[in-house]
């Protein structure tokens, strides 16, 4: 199992420090959660922005972006030159087929992998046709916005059909789940086939950033 770690509840008077922290502690992905204020309530643009400089000049641990916004081509165009490793967009964002299309294929021609990003309320079957094109799919287990939500469990059979659907027919998209994340849900959601586990504040606020880590990733 793989750990993106939120940094959505760090405390920017202590960003530097946490950001070390998390390196120490082996994260496998920095998680940038972008809010525009019109998507979701929360507008995080501007800390996500100084964050994401600060996090490239002082470390090497690939970045995921995870773009919670109503112009998402807007967001892409600020964040492509950042090199991510993934640029998640949502779903819900788009008003039509081709608009997401062509976001997709834009993130992909800038040397970035691409993940879309699902609701609780939104059903595979609404990003079926697009699963051979990306390289993840992030299912939202808590309504997008803020941190610390409690785990909606009815998010497991998402995981279940998304990981039977990639065997089925033999797709290699990764799951990553997002919201409400500690490590009995996590060995829920590695044995129903998740991937990678966005964790935010149970890593934050750890005394032990490293042993959870650990932990997490060993589950």
């Amino acid at each position: 199992m793989e750990v993106s770690t939120s940094i959505l509840s760090v405390k920017p008077e202590e960003a530097v420090h946490t950001f070390y922290d998390i390196e120490v502690a082996k994260s496998d992905y920095f998680h940038i959660d972008v809010m525009d204020g019109k998507f979701v309530k929360p507008d995080t643009k501007l800390f996500m922005k100084e964050s994401i400089q600060t996090i490239k000049n002082i470390s090497n641990i690939p970045i995921d972006v995870h773009l919670m916004v109503e112009d998402a081509d807007f967001f892409v165009n600020e964040y492509l030159p950042y090199m991510p490793a993934y640029i998640t967009v949502h779903y819900e964002s788009f008003k039509s087929k081709n608009q997401l299309l062509k976001v997709i294929d834009k993130i992909k021609e800038n040397g970035s992998k691409v993940g879309i990003s699902i609701k609780p309320e939104t059903e595979i079957e609404a990003i079926k046709e697009f699963l051979p094109i990306i390289n993840l799919v992030l299912v939202m287990s808590v309504e997008p916005g803020y941190g610390g939500q409690k785990f909606k469990e009815e998010t497991l059979y998402k995981i279940k059909k998304l990981n039977e659907y990639r065997e089925e027919v033999n797709l290699d998209y990764y799951i990553e789940v997002d919201g409400g994340i500690n490590l009995e849900i996590a060995r829920k959601v590695e044995t129903a086939g998740g991937d990678i586990i966005v964790v935010g504040s149970a890593i934050i606020e750890s005394k032990d950033k490293k042993e959870l880590m650990k932990k997490l990733k060993n589950i």
